[in-house]
C-alpha cells in the first residue's frame, strides 16, 4: 500500500503504528484474565486447602491437571486454529478459559476444582500458541521481541494482581467470591478478544493479508524440519518454566509457614478509598503472596526493555545461560538460609525478565517462517509435560519431608539443568549460523 493512500486514510489506519500497537494491546490482554486465575489457586493455597480439606499435594496437583490438558489439546488446537482462522480458534479458547474457571469457583471439593482446572488449561494454553503466531504474524524483525516483552508485561500484570489482591478479597468476602473474581477477568479477556476479532479482521481486509491461520499450521510431520538449536532451547524452556511456576504454585504458604509472613495486608487507618488503596500498595511486598510476586512485578515491569535491548544486542542465548544461572543460587537461598526471601526472590526475578525476553522471540528465528507454529505448539506442549510433573512432585515432596529443602534442590537442579542446554544452544547457534546472538546493528 502506498503512502499517500495510507496519509489520506488517517493515522489510525492498520498500516500505520498507532493501529498495530492497539491490537498489540489487545493481543496482550487475551491471555489477562486467564494469568489472573491461573495464580490464584497459590496465592489462595493456604485458604482453599482449609475450604477443600487438602493438603500441599491437592493444591499442587490443581496445577498438574492444568498442565496435562495443553498435552493432549495443543495439538488439535492448533490444527483448529489452521483451519477456521486465528480469530474465531481463539474465541473458541477463550470461552473454554471462562468455562473453566467458573468450574474451579463453583467447586465444593478439590476434585471437581480439578476438572475446572483441566478445561481451564485445555483453552488457556492453547490461546498462548495462537496468541504467539498473531505476535509472529503482525510483528517482524526489530520489533519481535519488543512485542512478546510487551505482551508478556499485559499478561502478568494479571499474576501480579492475583498474588497481590485477590487474599484480600478472599478476607474480606469468601475464598468462593475470590474465585468468581478470577473467572470475571477471564469474561474480560474474553471481550478483549472480540475487540482483537475486528481490529484484526479490518487490517486484513485493508492490507490484503492472507488468512490469519495460514502459515502457522501446527503439524507433527515438520518436527523433522527444527535442528538441534530448537531442541536445546525446547529444553531449556521446559527446565526454566518447571523451576518456576511450580515454585510460585506453593510458595505463598511456604513464605507464611518459614517466615511467618501474613496471607494479606493489615488494616490500616486510612479513612478514605484512595488512601486505603495506598495503604494497600505500600504494604503489600510485606504479604506472603506479595513477596511471590516479586518474581512476577520485576518481570512486568522489565520485560518491555528485555526485549528491545535483545532486538538491538541480540546475545539470546548468553542471556539464557545467565538466566538459567541465577535460578541456581535463589532457590538454595530460599530453601536453606533465612536470608529475607525478597533477595532471592529478586534474582529469581531478574532470570525471569531474561530467559522468557529471549527465548520465545528465538524460535522464529531458528525455524523456517511456515512451521513457526508448529515450533511454538511443540514446545508449549513439552513445556507443560514438565508444568505437569513438578508442581505434583513439589507438594508431594513437602508433604513427605515437612519442609522446603528437598524441594529446593530439585528446582535448583533444574537450574543447573536449564544453564547446561543454554550453553549447548550458544555452542549450536555459533556452528550454525549464529542468529541467535546477532542484534538489529549486525543483521
Amino acid at each position: 500500500m502506498s503512502q499517500e493512500f495510507a496519509a489520506e486514510a488517517g493515522w489510525f489506519h492498520p498500516s500505520r503504528g498507532a493501529y498495530r500497537y492497539t491490537v498489540l494491546l489487545f493481543v496482550g490482554l487475551l491471555p489477562f484474565g486467564s494469568y489472573f486465575a491461573y495464580d490464584s489457586i497459590g496465592a489462595l493455597a493456604p485458604l482453599l486447602m482449609k475450604a477443600w480439606h487438602t493438603d500441599q499435594s491437592g493444591v499442587g496437583s490443581l496445577y498438574t491437571w492444568y498442565s496435562v490438558a495443553p498435552i493432549l489439546f495443543v495439538v488439535p488446537a492448533g490444527l483448529m486454529i489452521d483451519r477456521i482462522g486465528t480469530r474465531l480458534a481463539s474465541l473458541i479458547l477463550s470461552g473454554l478459559v471462562v468455562v473453566g474457571a467458573c468450574v474451579v469457583a463453583l467447586a465444593p471439593t478439590v476434585g471437581v476444582a480439578a476438572v475446572g482446572r483441566f478445561i481451564f488449561g485445555a483453552g488457556s494454553e492453547s490461546l498462548i500458541v495462537a496468541q504467539s503466531a498473531i505476535l509472529a504474524r503482525w510483528f517482524r524483525g526489530r520489533e519481535l521481541a519488543l512485542s512478546f516483552g510487551v505482551t508478556l508485561t499485559i499478561m502478568r500484570l494479571g499474576t501480579l494482581f492475583s498474588f497481590n489482591g485477590i487474599s484480600s478479597v478472599a478476607g474480606r468476602f469468601g475464598v468462593g467470591e475470590a474465585l468468581w473474581v478470577a473467572a470475571g477477568l477471564c469474561l474480560f479477556s474474553l471481550l478483549c478478544n472480540l475487540v482483537y476479532f475486528g481490529m484484526d479482521r479490518h487490517g486484513e481486509a485493508a492490507l490484503g493479508l492472507a488468512e490469519a491461520g495460514a502459515g502457522d499450521k501446527i503439524a507433527l510431520a515438520d518436527v523433522r524440519k527444527f535442528g538441534r538449536s530448537y531442541w536445546y532451547a525446547v529444553v531449556l524452556c521446559a527446565t526454566f518454566y518447571s523451576a518456576i511456576f511450580p515454585f510460585t504454585a506453593l510458595s505463598t504458604d511456604f513464605f507464611h509457614e518459614k517466615w511467618g509472613l501474613p496471607l494479606t495486608v493489615a488494616s490500616g487507618h486510612a479513612s478514605g478509598a484512595l488512601q486505603s488503596v495506598w495503604y494497600f500498595l505500600r504494604h503489600t511486598f510485606g504479604t506472603a503472596g506479595g513477596t511471590t510476586s516479586i518474581i512476577i512485578a520485576a518481570s512486568m515491569v522489565f520485560a518491555p526493555f528485555a526485549g528491545g535491548l535483545v532486538d538491538r544486542i541480540g546475545r539470546r542465548a548468553s542471556l539464557m545461560a545467565l538466566g538459567a544461572l541465577l535460578m541456581i543460587p535463589s532457590h538454595l537461598v530460599l530453601g536453606f538460609t533465612m536470608v529475607p526471601p525478597y533477595l532471592p526472590m529478586i534474582l529469581l526475578g531478574a532470570s525471569f525478565v531474561l530467559v522468557p525476553a529471549a527465548i520465545w522471540p528465538s524460535v522464529p528465528l531458528i525455524v523456517e517462517k511456515n512451521v513457526t507454529g508448529t515450533a511454538f505448539g511443540v514446545m508449549t506442549m513439552i513445556q507443560n509435560a514438565g508444568l505437569a510433573l513438578f508442581p505434583w512432585v513439589n507438594g508431594k515432596l513437602r508433604v513427605a519431608t515437612e519442609g522446603w529443602q528437598a524441594s529446593a534442590v530439585m528446582f535448583a537442579l533444574l537450574g543447573v539443568l536449564g544453564f547446561v542446554f543454554a550453553l549447548l544452544l550458544l555452542r549450536a547457534d555459533r556452528r550454525e549460523t549464529g542468529v541467535l546472538e546477532r542484534g538489529a546493528a549486525a543483521a
